[in-house]
């Protein structure tokens, strides 16, 4: 079994209104040192796989056909083996 710990943020050329928000909201909270804000989301997905190789190409696969909208989004992952 695998366990995938996967981040999505949007692209640095795209702007992100909840960033800015959580951003300006930390400012007026007197948090002056936070220059930057990004907002996105974690998703944990556990699934089967033979082996890594596998495990990663499946990854990939879900990324790319639902999790992430990759016009407007990048994502990183890292892929633990877990006993099931």
């Amino acid at each position: 079994m695998w366990r995938a710990e996967i981040k999505v943020l949007l692209k640095p050329s795209i702007l992100d209104p909840q960033g800015q928000a959580t951003e300006k909201a930390l400012a007026a909270m007197g948090y002056a040192e936070v220059d930057q804000v990004r907002v996105g989301k974690y998703l944990e997905v556990t699934f089967s796989a033979p082996d890594r190789t596998a495990a990663e190409a499946k990854v990939e696969e879900l990324c790319s056909r639902l999790l992430v909208n990759t016009v407007i989004e990048d994502y990183t992952y890292n892929l633990v083996e877990v006993a099931p």
